[in-house]
């Protein structure tokens, strides 16, 4: 998810072997039909559940189910759809009237309103409040007021944020963004209650939303348990009593769980059970694309890894990777090697090309020559860093570096760095603590171009965790925004896609596919383009 945007910074192989304290409780221990319990594989979240500071997959996996917005994203194609918003009209791409439909309450009876969203949007944006998707609304007048580069806040909201009436309320960006309405199925975007403000330590010890489940309880390193809300007014009504998030730190126990009947749904595949999993699961394992894609990222604020000339040294590492085979001999082709910074699920039409070109085919050859150009491996080895509480991980990014390795002729020239648990990764990898390229997952917030770009690569944005930054990529991004035109829109970003190729700001590695497996006690089981399961469609038998 994004920090820039939606800042999904996926925990894309999330977790899972089961805590001592979540073991048990077999698959049909929540009873069948309507009311019956589903339990599926989690991972704790980096923060607490507050919207505007979720931003990455495991806490938005709750989100989903707890929150409803302006626009909801189709399950099954991923257009943009109206939710809470009854139209959302504008003249101009500056300023936009949205319209609530009526009807709609949070869990705790509490209206939404549209001071419910445009107080959010305020808590969201505002410095002192440290949101990690503050950037989000970045496009809205007043940001930088609340919201400066530097120094103190000098206005307590957004001026470009005005309460109309209960259903009625204006935006006002900085700059024409046309594409605007379609990020605001965003759970950054989401509205709060009251509640949330009276007694905050509560609220975050138990979110109170206004989506089809509310939370129940919560164990950290244990469990999340999400009761259906029978009073839920919105179409998509749960098809299931409630969702158990167990959680594990070791998918392979996930997985191990389900097979054994003591689990409903793992939604990470280890990649050590691909080639298992059609003969022990049958037609109850989903393999579907998703907008998820690799990356390795680069610290670029070390000075060691932002020198004059090294993106041939960057270029070179690209070509060293055999993205081919490591895609299909450890991921059983669950994985495509990348083309570009995007991702498939997007289409021509929305702006998945072949930009990378060669820079992305193995060739040794030419690694070996790009990599000296460029200066050499910064120490003479460079680590990969990437969070080590699933096995998926370790065993691609020691197959990407013994291909660096045999490409470059010196099997030092690069090694797996393993860091705890995802939090403790993120952690270090936002505080900027990272001493050379380290694992980057990207999950789509919502299936445009722009969100797979900006947020990771323009300069400032708060998902832009290696700190690369191109002027040119800004000023191409910023202009793609402003552009009313759909395809030219696509073309700019296209542009700033290529400034990005010719710096290798960071190395695509390959697109993921959503995998998924089920026990035979539920049924109607799918994920979205996002790769997240609809849990609110799940029946249980």
């Amino acid at each position: 998810m994004r920090g820039a945007t939606h800042a999904k910074w996926a925990a894309l192989a999330t977790a899972v072997a089961l805590a001592a304290t979540a073991c048990g409780g077999g698959g049909d221990s929540g009873g069948g039909g309507a009311g019956g319990t589903v339990s599926s594989s989690w991972g704790d979240p980096q923060n607490p559940l507050e919207p505007a500071n979720t931003n990455e997959v495991q806490g938005g996996k709750v989100l989903s189910m707890i929150f409803r917005g302006l626009k909801q994203y189709d399950p099954k194609t991923g257009a943009a759809n109206n939710m809470l918003a009854d139209k959302i009209e504008t003249s101009d791409s500056v300023n936009f009237t949205i319209t609530l439909k009526d009807g709609w309450t949070f869990s705790n009876g509490e209206k939404v309103t549209a001071k419910s969203f445009v107080d959010a949007w305020n808590y969201g944006a505002h410095l002192k409040n440290n949101q990690k998707n503050a950037y989000f609304f970045g496009y809205i007048e007043g940001y930088s007021q609340v919201h400066p580069d530097k120094g103190e806040p000098t206005a307590a909201t957004m001026s470009g944020l005005k309460v109309v009436n209960d259903t009625t309320f204006t935006v006002k960006l900085s700059q024409k963004f046309s594409t605007f309405p379609d990020t605001l199925g965003y759970a950054a975007f989401a509205p709060l209650p009251q509640a949330f403000y009276d007694d905050h330590a509560g609220w975050l010890s138990k979110p109170i939303g206004n989506g089809p489940y509310t939370v129940d309880s919560y164990a950290k390193g244990s469990q999340m348990v999400l009761k259906k809300w029978d009073s839920y007014p919105g179409t998509d009504k749960a098809q299931n009593g409630g969702i158990t998030l167990k959680v594990y730190t070791d998918n392979n126990t996930a997985y191990t769980d389900l097979t054994a009947g003591n689990l409903d749904l793992v939604d990470d595949i280890p990649a050590s059970q691909l080639k298992n999993v059609g003969t022990d699961l049958g037609g109850r394992y989903i393999n579907t694309p998703a907008g998820i894609i690799q990356t390795l990222a680069f610290p670029f604020y070390d000075p060691a890894w932002n020198k004059p000339g090294q993106e041939k040294l960057r270029t070179g590492l690209s070509m060293a990777i055999d993205r081919k085979q490591i895609t299909e001999t450890i991921f059983q082709k669950t994985r495509t090697p990348a083309q570009d910074w995007t991702s498939p699920v997007l289409g021509a039409e929305g702006g998945f090309k072949d930009i990378c070109g060669t820079a992305c085919v193995y060739n040794p050859t030419e690694a070996k020559k790009l990599v000296t150009e460029g200066g050499g491996i910064p120490g003479g080895t460079m680590k990969i860093s990437y969070n080590a509480d699933t096995g998926s991980h370790k065993e691609w990014v020691d197959a990407v570096c013994n291909s660096i390795n045999r490409a470059l002729g010196n099997n030092k020239a690069c090694v797996g760095n393993p860091i705890g648990t995802f939090a403790d990764y993120r952690n270090q990898v936002t505080q900027s603590k990272m001493q050379g390229p380290f694992r980057a997952g990207w999950q789509m917030d919502y299936p445009l171009i722009q969100n797979f770009l900006q947020p990771l690569y323009y300069t400032g944005a708060s998902s832009n965790d290696g700190k690369y930054t191109n002027p040119q990529f800004d000023k191409l991004v910023d202009q793609a925004n402003a552009e009313t035109d759909r395809s030219k829109a696509v073309g700019l970003f296209q542009q700033a896609e290529t400034v990005l190729k010719n710096d290798m700001g960071a190395i695509p590695l390959w697109y993921q596919n959503g995998s998924a497996g089920y026990s035979d006690r539920v049924e109607n089981v799918m994920l979205n383009p996002f790769s997240v399961p609809v849990y609110d469609q799940i029946k249980v038998k």
